[in-house]
């Protein structure tokens, strides 16, 4: 009789196809490893884009001209917006796009106007600091920066929306993502 090897699925009871499906925790593992990815790619685009060649330096800025001033106002608005979904955040905030469990969606204050402030913010920061000292390398990371929000911002939509469910949806249909969208307001 040929030796054969047992399954150990077979002793569990289970079938080999019950084996191959995620168990919640390894689902939430890779959730949250994803979460971290991208909070890593975040800072190396926004490193990206004070490390590159600038088109002019800082000491260049005095006296301001208007890319300066327009720049610099930029990037106080960016921070003022992400500050203020910092502060309304509370203890939902988390350094990953991944929702804390037990968490009520925000929908008021800063999140009224957008899904994603703190993206939003940080974006109009950047597009700052590019009219005020950036080159065409600034404009390039920048247009990265757009491009990975938008993604990241889908992304934690759809993790949202899984937790949320029709409140996220009703919520989402009346409030722009990045963008305040007012016309949609009911």
């Amino acid at each position: 009789m040929p030796d054969r090897e047992s399954d150990p699925n077979e002793r569990s009871g289970q079938s080999p196809d019950d084996a191959k499906q995620p168990r919640p925790h390894e689902a939430r593992d890779r959730v949250a490893t994803i979460g971290w990815m991208l909070v890593s790619l975040q800072f190396l685009l926004l490193i990206a884009l004070l490390v590159v060649p600038w088109r002019r330096s800082l000491g260049d800025l005095w006296p301001p001209d208007f890319t300066a001033v327009i720049g610099v106002a930029f990037i106080i608005g960016g921070l003022v917006v992400s500050g203020l979904a910092f502060v309304r955040l509370g203890s939902a905030l988390t350094p990953t796009p991944v929702p804390v469990s037990g968490m009520t969606l925000r929908t008021n204050g800063i999140y009224a106007w957008v899904r994603h402030p703190i993206y939003s913010g940080m974006l109009l920061a950047g597009l700052g600091f590019t009219i005020a000292v950036g080159s065409v390398w600034q404009v390039f990371v920048w247009v990265l920066l757009v491009v990975f929000f938008v993604g990241k911002s889908m992304w934690e939509d759809l993790l949202l929306s899984e937790v949320h469910g029709v409140t996220w949806y009703e919520y989402a249909d009346r409030t722009g993502g990045l963008i305040p969208m007012p016309w949609r307001k009911n």
